[in-house]
């Protein structure tokens, strides 16, 4: 009886030092490594050397400062964007890999038949860095020297006139449908590779109309090569406060361009709360609002739901250009 009474006091010892242990292990699996404890992955949709490629060099760096890890940049060019997106969708939802993303990303949305993800709700959305206007120019052989001007050219002279765009699909491009829609004219869409070849076609004035992002079109209408008459943001621009905005003529359109962070669907609140927090906090610098300022933007952050409305706002826009104009998706 008594090596019974023994044994089975035994059992309980075992198992009461089995309890603590299994305690002591689970708090310790509760108590996750805080974040970031590694360096973050910083994707972009674009090669090196164009502005987007400027401004995640810049924002890599306040960002490693204020997280207290390294941030590395991974070039996925291709597809207008859409490779960088997909691989976006698909990575895990922990924080460690971002995506710097353009508003490229928005009319691909619009323009694409299909794209393998969401354009809107397959993203957890950060914060948008960069806002900028685009500009309408013409060329100085033209005796246009406004936005009204220009309109009643085009109706004098339907499919005389041409406009130029980064390409087909591109924010460039829909705005000036956007345009055609509007005002009831038709301009002509002459689609380039690069603001540079446009440049040129428009000062010898082969094309007559220059769309053309702010930070792009600046230097070109303070040196006279081509005469600026609109810009599509509400209010004017600081550094040409002259250029009226669109919207004198044509209330109906109001549009800026726009460079941001996003992460994985899925992404943990917290996290996302402190991505959202340090690029806040990375942006209210006036070091890092100055060096926007020369990029010929504005440092524009937002919470993640005034992203995430943003980008759905201009994916509605477009798509609704697309179908006014009959435009044929791709």
């Amino acid at each position: 009886m008594h090596s019974k009474l023994v044994m089975i006091r035994n059992m309980f010892s075992t198992l009461a030092i089995a309890g603590t242990i299994g305690i002591g292990t689970n708090g310790a699996q509760a108590q996750a490594p805080a974040y970031p404890d590694r360096p973050i992955k910083l994707m972009l949709g674009f090669g090196p050397g164009g502005s987007t490629d400027v401004v995640a060099r810049l924002m890599s760096q306040r960002l490693a400062a204020g997280l207290g890890q390294s941030l590395v940049i991974d070039y996925r060019p291709g597809a207008g964007s859409a490779v960088a997106a997909e691989a976006m969708t698909k990575s895990a939802p922990d924080g460690y890999t971002i995506l710097l993303m353009a508003s490229a990303h928005a009319t691909l949305g619009a323009m694409m038949k299909s794209l393998p993800y969401d354009t809107v709700n397959d993203f957890a959305w950060l914060s948008t860095l960069t806002t900028y206007p685009l500009t309408i120019s013409v060329s100085p052989s033209t005796s246009i020297t406004s936005m009204a001007g220009l309109i009643e050219q085009a109706k004098k002279a339907p499919g005389k006139l041409s406009y130029s765009s980064a390409g087909i699909g591109s924010a460039h491009h829909l705005l000036g449908e956007w345009i055609n829609a509007e005002a009831g004219i038709e301009i002509v869409h002459v689609p380039f590779k690069g603001g540079g070849p446009a440049l040129t076609e428009v000062i010898a004035g082969r094309v007559e109309v220059m769309i053309e992002a702010s930070p792009a079109a600046l230097p070109q209408i303070r040196a006279g090569k081509v005469r600026g008459i609109a810009v599509t943001s509400r209010r004017p621009l600081s550094n040409l406060p002259d250029l009226p905005s669109i919207a004198d003529t044509l209330p109906g359109i109001e549009y800026e361009s726009w460079q941001g962070l996003a992460t994985a669907p899925r992404t943990p609140a917290p996290i996302v709360s402190r991505l959202n927090a340090e690029i806040r906090k990375a942006l209210a610098t006036p070091e890092v609002q100055k060096q926007f300022a020369d990029l010929g933007g504005g440092a524009t952050s937002s919470s993640p739901e005034e992203f995430r409305a943003r980008v759905e706002r201009d994916v509605t826009r477009f798509k609704a250009v697309v179908d006014r104009r009959r435009i044929e998706r791709m």
